[in-house]
Parts: structure tokens; C-alpha cells; sequence
């Protein structure tokens, strides 16, 4: 029977329905993405020329900036949503119903790799854990540049909001905590509050690895879970063993253990479907938290319910996504 499950680190409700996979259309699934083309990707190695000049990258065998050598590359996002130097609006007579300020930050690209892939999951393990290690470089960045919240992502096929096909993650530095990542710091401290100090979602990955049923994989780094409250089918969260608020601080990254729920996801719905991925790490005035990756396969579409009202409708019961990635 459906039921709605509440997340406990969101608040978020989800209505959980797996009899609507059923219905005509109604089940998820993924085809192959389109092959990449070589002559047309500006993220190869050895199309440098056509980005904006790096502002970092990793070149292990040396070699000058903005050439061939590298094995993770930052540059600035050609169309950016954010600018260090963006003025600030006029006011405008009306304050409280017509606000706008100036969008200052950072908007970068990282390229996970210099050959022609697609997904984190064709990579080599080292190669993701790699990238990965950039992206935490590039958050302490800014985070000690004065950023007030740091957001990594990862968007896989243009169903997923993918621009460019070649695996890339996207960092955006804001001068502001998001209203849906200040909820997250608030919850975490009014349970830290509620249990004298206890670490919300360290407690939650302690009980899901006693009772097992969602759990998907742990390596010796990190767990990987299907969340209680999943909103879509086949959502991922991976953690850290022991609860670490930043991301950006020195310790385990994760990274082998996404590079493996990855394939498990290819292997089990025969591609590599659009997904989206996201490092949430502790904003600015967070006392108690713990950094995470979300994964969301785009394998439904949003409608009117979810737009509408917040509340997600999902045909897949985390405890059925995470027996059948087990067995991945």
C-alpha cells in the first residue's frame, strides 16, 4: 500500500507507491546516451584553446598551463550564473515584494577526466577519486575565500541538464545560504539539541547499517544507502563511516565507493541513466552536521504533484532499489 515517508534530513514528504510502476508508462527505465563526439568536445586534452584560461588543474608530469599533460582541469564557466563583480540592482520602491541583489560568487567547470567519457562510471576508480580530490580543493578555495556555501554537482545526459556531454561537475560559490540547505543545518542542530550532541545523519547511517534493508554497499571509506523517503527511483546518498562535517576537509572522498553504486546503476538498468549528483557539505554557521553525495536518476518525470505541492511521487520502494543494486 502507498505510504508517505518524511526524510528526516530534508523534512521533505515523498508518497511511496511502487503499484504505479504498473500503470501504462509508468515504470522507470534508461537507454544508451549518445556517443560523444570527439571533434566537437572542448573538454578533450588538446582543446584547450577552447575554454576560457584554467584557473587550476593537475598536471602530474608538469607542463605549461593551458596545454596537454593534465588529468583534472578548472576553468571558468563560459556562461556564468554567478560573478565576483556583479552589481548591485537598483532598489526598487517596493522592498518586501520586489527584492533583488547583486549575484556575486564563483561559477567554475571541472573536468573529471581529458578523454572522451561521458559518465563518472567509465572512469578508472582512480581516476574518479581523482576528480573528486579537485573538487575538494576547489571547495576549500572558496570556502576560505568567504564563500557562505560551497555546491558541487554533477549533471549526466542533457535529460538531466547536461549542456555538454563530457563528464564535468560544475561548482557554484555563493555569497548565501540556499533556504533549502539552511533547513538541513537547522535540523541537524535541533537534533544535535534533542540528543545531547548527537550527529544526525552519522545516527541515521548507524541505524541503516543495524537494520540493513536499504543499505546498497560499504567499503572502507563510506556507505551507500537508498534513502528512507527516496523522492526518485533509485536515489543514492553516500556518507562517510564516521561522521565529517566538511567535505573539503582531509578525509575519506567517497570516491570508490560512488564509482562502484554507479556502475551497479549501469549494470542494472542496462545504461548509465541522467542523473544528477551534488556534494552537500557545512554551510556557513553549522555547528553540527555531516557532509554527503546525493544521486538522483532522472528516470521519471517531474509533474504537476511534485511542481505543485513539493511532494514526490515515487514508484520504487528504496528497500526493492537497494536488494536489486545489491545484487547489481
Amino acid at each position: 500500500m502507498p505510504e508517505v515517508r518524511v526524510d528526516p534530513l530534508t523534512g521533505l514528504r515523498t508518497i511511496v507507491a511502487a503499484e504505479r510502476a504498473g500503470r501504462p508508462g509508468g515504470g522507470p527505465g534508461a537507454g544508451p546516451a549518445p556517443p560523444l563526439d570527439p571533434d566537437g568536445d572542448p573538454f578533450l586534452e588538446g582543446h584547450e584553446d577552447r575554454t576560457p584560461p584554467e584557473v587550476f588543474a593537475r598536471r602530474p608530469g608538469g607542463g605549461a598551463p593551458n596545454g596537454p599533460g593534465w588529468t583534472v582541469r578548472v576553468v571558468p564557466n563560459l556562461y556564468p550564473a554567478l560573478d565576483p563583480d556583479s552589481p548591485q540592482p537598483p532598489r526598487d520602491a517596493e522592498p518586501d515584494l520586489f527584492t533583488a541583489m547583486a549575484a556575486k560568487g564563483a561559477h567554475e567547470v571541472i573536468v573529471n577526466a581529458p578523454q572522451a567519457a561521458t559518465t563518472l562510471a567509465e572512469l578508472a576508480p582512480g581516476q574518479v577519486a581523482e576528480a573528486m580530490g579537485v573538487w575538494r580543493e576547489r571547495m576549500r578555495h572558496h570556502v576560505e575565500g568567504g564563500a557562505a556555501c560551497v555546491h558541487v554537482l554533477v549533471n549526466e545526459r542533457r535529460e538531466a541538464g547536461a549542456s555538454l556531454p563530457h563528464t564535468h561537475a560544475q561548482l557554484y560559490a555563493l555569497d548565501f545560504v540556499p533556504a533549502a540547505i539552511a533547513r538541513e543545518r537547522e535540523r541537524f542542530t535541533a537534533y544535535a539539541t534533542r540528543t545531547m550532541g548527537g550527529n544526525l545523519l552519522g545516527d541515521l547511517v548507524q541505524d541503516e547499517v543495524r537494520r540493513r534493508e536499504r543499505i546498497v554497499a560499504i567499503d572502507d571509506e563510506a556507505v551507500c544507502l537508498a534513502p528512507y523517503a527516496s523522492r526518485v527511483p533509485y536515489q543514492l546518498l553516500i556518507a562517510p563511516r564516521r561522521p565529517t562535517p566538511r567535505f573539503e576537509d582531509d578525509g575519506p572522498l567517497g570516491a570508490g565507493l560512488l564509482h562502484d553504486v554507479l556502475n551497479r546503476l549501469a549494470r542494472l538498468l542496462d545504461a548509465s541513466p541522467p542523473l544528477n549528483l551534488w556534494v552537500r557539505t557545512a554551510p556557513s554557521g553549522a555547528d553540527h552536521f555531516c557532509w554527503r553525495i546525493d544521486v538522483l536518476p532522472r528516470l521519471t518525470h517531474l509533474a504537476g504533484l511534485e511542481l505543485g505541492t513539493g511532494v514526490n511521487l515515487n514508484v520504487v520502494a528504496p528497500e526493492r532499489a537497494a536488494a536489486e543494486l545489491r545484487d547489481a
